[in-house]
């Protein structure tokens, strides 16, 4: 005799699955509108198929500022990436596969010119000051 009916039971669990997920894509989208980061053009829109979001900020303080919606968000993470000008999105995926079996100073040198990092120019005015 079973006392669950197993196949009911895993069909609402399913539905149930399905419309946290729907809201927390509608989480992410709000987050993502508040950062600005939909209007701007060098944002990829299929986002929300990723598995998880890497969201890579330029610095500790807004770092900070963000890191509070970590625990009411899911499928989203932050890396700070100083060498960035502005928030960037990234398949969390391809940042693991990246960064796999590479040491911390090996990261922080991808970090440069990959993820957000944006190589010093002589045009750059914070690239004077480091001369």
């Amino acid at each position: 005799m079973n006392v669950i009916n197993r196949e009911a039971l895993q069909d609402t669990l399913k539905n149930i699955d399905e419309k946290i997920d729907q809201l927390n894509n509608q989480k992410i989208t709000a987050f993502f509108e508040s950062l600005g980061l939909l209007q701007r053009n060098d944002i990829v829109k299929d986002y929300l198929n990723w598995e998880n979001i890497l969201i890579v900020v330029p610095s500790r303080s807004i770092l900070d500022e963000v890191k509070k919606y970590k625990d009411s968000i899911s499928r989203i993470s932050f890396i700070t990436n100083p060498n960035a000008n502005q928030i960037h999105i990234y398949d969390f995926n391809d940042w693991k596969t990246s960064t796999r079996n590479k040491t911390q100073f090996q990261i922080r040198e991808f970090l440069k010119t990959n993820f957000g990092g944006a190589p010093k120019t002589a045009e750059d005015p914070d690239w004077i000051k480091l001369i």
